[in-house]
């Protein structure tokens, strides 16, 4: 991965707009009814792969086709363990904007905001009766605000360096809570494109040029709590941890692993569903990415599942692509 400065206006509308073209067809999910996010981390800053002041864009897409009901560490069919609703299937198709101002080596703020498109499918079970009911919408989700700062440890261009960082948050509740299919039914609130909460967000990460100054690696940690709840409903805290390693093959193409781990504590309220959600999860998580100018760069990664444990009946996936564009300007 190159650090990116400056970019002509055509080069970069023709990227931005084609990462977005891209994005329309693509989806992510993780739990529950599928309703969440790829945990694939594509934040460069905290990687360190752009250490110079100014303005970075990032637009990432996701896919995840939830297709698969799961039930502690084990696949089930649909309906195999009869509950309320028997899940059948999420795909989201999200796209992720994040605006990023580094004032210096040290110091940054983000913005990222979300856009859900979103189709789900179950069955209710009514009185022996098999309903099928489906959504399928496309919204604003939670938009997050994040500062960090960073320590560095040496000249950061030369091999055997290496960083430290913090960086604070909030997820705002942007995103709504009460979307209704066209027959009027209202989507569970583990479905809907917002959470209706405001979460703080706490994190740390550490990054590590090696020997050979064409790898380096990291590791970054982050918590994420509710800080109240909202019409009956609050969603389980987050804690998620990644281990990443980047080779550069040459000037323009590199070569990158991550390792995600995510625990997902169980909903509350009188509107959740707090025995069909939360769960624990690891990723192998592969991918690649591409300078297409001294200052824009494209990276595509396929998320694989190691070992996925979720409480009671919940949808999972076999497999989910990111893919997005970042530019510095």
């Amino acid at each position: 991965m190159q650090p990116v400065h400056t970019i002509a206006m055509p080069v970069y509308a023709s990227l931005l707009l084609g990462a977005i073209m891209f994005a329309m067809p693509l989806q992510t999910a993780h739990a529950s009814c599928g309703a969440s996010f790829c945990t694939i981390n594509t934040n460069w800053n905290m990687q360190g792969a752009a250490l110079e002041p100014g303005w970075r864009l990032d637009v990432r897409t996701e896919y995840i086709d939830q297709d698969q009901p799961r039930s502690g560490n084990r696949n089930v069919a649909v309906g195999e363990i009869r509950k309320h609703h028997d899940e059948v299937e999420t795909r989201n198709r999200n796209v992720l904007a994040t605006l990023d101002y580094a004032v210096n080596d040290r110091l940054g703020f983000s913005m990222t905001v979300p856009v859900i498109d979103r189709d789900h499918s179950h069955i209710h079970n009514h009185h022996g009766a098999k309903i099928p009911e489906s959504w399928d919408f496309t919204r604003l989700g939670d938009i997050r605000l994040q500062t960090r700062y960073q320590w560095n440890m040496g000249d950061q261009t030369k091999p055997g360096q290496s960083a430290y960082g913090v960086d604070l948050g909030v997820k705002l509740p942007t995103g709504q809570i009460h979307t209704d299919n066209s027959a009027g039914l209202r989507a569970e609130r583990s479905l809907q494109p917002g959470s209706g909460t405001t979460d703080l967000l706490l994190g740390a990460y550490y990054n590590r040029l090696l020997a050979s100054q064409a790898s380096s690696w990291f590791v970054q940690g982050q918590w994420q709590q509710p800080l109240n709840s909202r019409e009956n409903f609050e969603p389980g805290h987050r804690v998620s941890a990644d281990l990443g390693f980047r080779y550069e093959l040459n000037s323009r193409t590199g070569l990158l692993t991550q390792i995600n781990t995510l625990f997902v504590d169980r909903d509350r309220g009188a509107e959740a569903e707090p025995a069909d959600t939360g769960g624990k999860f690891v990723f192998f998580s592969p991918g690649a990415t591409f300078a297409v100018t001294p200052n824009a760069q494209i990276y595509g990664f396929v998320q694989l599942p190691m070992y996925q444990y979720v409480n009671g009946v919940q949808l999972t996936a076999d497999w989910s692509l990111a893919a997005g564009v970042s530019i510095r300007f």
